[in-house]
């Protein structure tokens, strides 16, 4: 056997090729045992952190695409509130216009009911007044005839009783 380790062991290095081989199957079984202990659970673990990252970047996709839908929305909803508004001032607008119209005329109508009223009141009053005037110059009338008629006056004397009547129908009213 000695000649068989011998021939084993190269050059003067002291290179022994059975170690080499014990080593070699050594490294063999460790290989198999990481492969199977450690090198599927390593992989499996890379796997879940980039299936975990790329799940990651989708949900932050979908949330930027979210956020600029909502964006989108809240713009157009903006614009269709300012439409709103604007049509609902213009329509304000509008009625304000109409009503000043509308109060102008009714104004209008009252000034000149309220003309005629008062021309109509004035013609009245001034009727009242001719036709107080006219029994007023009816009574003295009669009364002046009737003193007449009673006593034979002078001209003087009729003057003054002219006078007189007036004076007290003057007091009358």
């Amino acid at each position: 056997m000695q000649g068989f380790t011998e021939s084993l062991v190269l050059g003067a290095g002291g290179l022994n090729i059975g170690d080499m081989i014990i080593q070699l199957v050594f490294f063999l079984i460790l290989l198999a045992l990481l492969g199977k202990f450690a090198w599927g659970p390593l992989m499996n673990m890379m796997k879940e952190r980039e299936d975990y990252v790329a799940n990651e970047i989708n949900t932050a996709e979908k949330s930027r695409e979210e956020a600029q839908l909502m964006q989108r929305e809240a713009s157009e909803e903006l614009k269709k509130t300012r439409q709103d508004a604007q049509k609902i001032i213009e329509d304000a607008r509008k009625t304000a216009g109409q009503q000043e119209r509308d109060i102008i005329e009714s104004a209008r109508a009252e000034s000149e009911r309220m003309k005629e009223s008062a021309r109509q009141e004035i013609e009245q009053e001034k009727e009242k007044a001719v036709q107080v005037l006219k029994d007023q110059v009816a009574s003295m009338s009669v009364m002046i005839a009737s003193k007449v008629i009673e006593k034979e006056l002078s001209e003087k004397d009729q003057e003054k009783l002219i006078h007189q009547y007036i004076d007290e129908a003057g007091e009358e009213r």
